[in-house]
């Protein structure tokens, strides 16, 4: 660990005493996060709650030269052991950087949305007052979800292995050319195409990548793995929705000129020779979200999307059933 007297910043290990610490996650890039973070910090600590942060963010931060730090080395070294939870301040993607920070930590995160549609975010700007309030309070529940473990092979040989809490996408690695690949699921064959891509998605991925390839929405509590192709050459290249348990595969054909290339999340990379195989299952680690809000995924998804519900009267219960009503 980094001595104090190296910097301006004290370090923090996070759980030395009895008193309950939150770290606090921020995009430093941007200003709406750099006002929020000052302003967190602010609220967490007139509630009794020690802020940490990391020293990067820290540092490019002024007026939080105070805040206990830790180094990204030490939150990847397994150093967050009595962290309460992770604050996190941005869009999807500053959330997605949060569980790959804390991936191996039993620590739920609780995002607060900075960007556009933010569906892994809990809260709302605005509404940061009110969110470390309940915190304060433990009126909060924390959600378990389904991730995904990636291995890429060559000749039967592991050559990369990743993760992914959305999805693991296999695209072509040059525009003007398809990608040509065979799908599987549990060790069987289903189709051979030419696409842009094939998208492995979880059910929190549902509403990303793997929707914007047309693949369905899945809600959180059900518990399955989705195969999505992306712009496919054939006439049967559905949308696949199968076993939590089950293994989805990817091949890469000898016939593809340059190969693919495989993301997960957008954020981790891998190239992709012909002859490559990508084998996807259900994540040893799950992401663990703090919940403040009790309605149902349904409404999340209507806020979230902005659908347009207008005329909805709801379920009646003392009518009788086919009696008629549009």
């Amino acid at each position: 660990m980094t001595d104090p007297e190296e910097g301006p910043f004290p370090v923090c290990r996070v759980g030395d005493d009895d008193g309950r610490t939150v770290l606090v996650l921020a995009h430093t890039g941007r200003d709406a996060a750099v006002a929020a973070a000052r302003e967190l910090v602010t609220l967490l600590r007139a509630s009794g709650i020690a802020p940490v942060m990391l020293a990067d963010e820290a540092e490019a931060i002024e007026g939080l030269e105070d805040v206990p730090v830790l180094d990204l080395d030490e939150v990847e070294g397994h150093e967050l052991r009595g962290a309460e939870m992770v604050v996190v301040l941005g869009g999807d993607g500053t959330i997605l950087r949060a569980a790959e920070l804390v991936r191996h930590h039993p620590v739920p995160l609780l995002g607060v949305n900075l960007g556009h549609v933010g569906f892994l975010a809990e809260s709302e700007r605005d509404d940061l007052a009110r969110t470390v309030a309940r915190v304060a309070a433990r009126d909060y529940t924390v959600e378990e979800r389904m991730t995904l473990d990636v291995r890429v092979l060559r000749d039967g040989q592991v050559v990369t292995r990743s993760w992914a809490v959305n999805e693991a996408s296999v695209e072509k690695a040059e525009r003007e050319r398809m990608i040509e690949v065979v799908t599987e699921v549990d060790g069987r064959p289903v189709s051979v195409f030419g696409c842009d891509g094939v998208v492995m998605a979880s059910p929190t991925g549902s509403t990303a990548y793997a929707f914007s390839a047309g693949g369905p929405v899945v809600w959180p509590q059900v518990q399955a793995l989705l195969m999505v192709p992306i712009s496919a050459h054939a006439l049967f290249a559905k949308p696949l929705v199968t076993s939590p348990d089950s293994v989805l595969a990817v091949e890469v054909q000898q016939r593809t000129a340059g190969g693919g290339v495989l993301w997960c999340d957008g954020r981790r990379t891998a190239q992709l020779p012909p002859r490559s195989r990508i084998e996807v299952t259900r994540g040893r680690h799950p992401l663990l979200l703090a919940r403040l809000a009790e309605g149902p995924f349904t409404d999340r998804l209507v806020a979230k999307f902005r659908l347009p519900v207008t005329g909805w009267r709801g379920p009646d219960d003392g009518a009788a059933a086919g009696d008629g009503r549009g």
